[in-house]
């Protein structure tokens, strides 16, 4: 009976939580002190069209979504893991300096239009449609041209 018991709260508790998942629009003092400053400090003139925090089970996600459609997203900590800006420039000084030189050397003339942070590489798409991964040390993992 005890092991009955057990199981049934624990299968409550579970779909609990997996029916927590959820979106839900927040101002801007709800993000995390690390994500307002960097939307101040590099994106001050943008017009922002809302602001969301996701929760997906245990991972918390915030966007800040400007009104052009250009998409920043947070992790729990306030930390940019993806940028998402056709319109607006993504500035230099957020894009990691090795990819920056070899995005400048490799290809002159071109501009980040996108670049995703994840545990285990960066993606990084150009305004020519070429996407490059890297690793975390930078090397280059993947080249592939969207033709999109």
């Amino acid at each position: 009976m005890r092991r009955f018991l057990f199981l049934m709260v624990l299968c409550v508790s579970l779909m609990q939580v997996a029916c927590a998942d959820s979106e839900k629009a927040i101002g801007m003092t709800d993000l995390p002190e690390k994500a307002q400053q960097f939307v101040k400090q590099y994106f001050a003139d943008a017009k922002v069209g809302y602001y969301q925090k996701e929760r997906d089970g245990f991972t918390v996600t915030y966007k800040v979504v400007f009104l052009n459609g250009d998409k920043l997203e947070f992790n729990r900590k306030g930390e940019w893991k993806d940028l998402e800006c056709r319109n607006i420039f993504i500035p230099d000084e957020i894009i990691p300096a090795q990819i920056l030189k070899f995005v400048r050397d490799s290809y002159p003339g071109t501009r980040v239009v996108h670049i995703e942070k994840t545990k285990r590489k960066y993606e990084v798409k150009l305004d020519s449609g070429m996407e490059i991964a890297f690793d975390l040390k930078f090397n280059v993992m993947e080249l592939e041209h969207d033709r999109d």
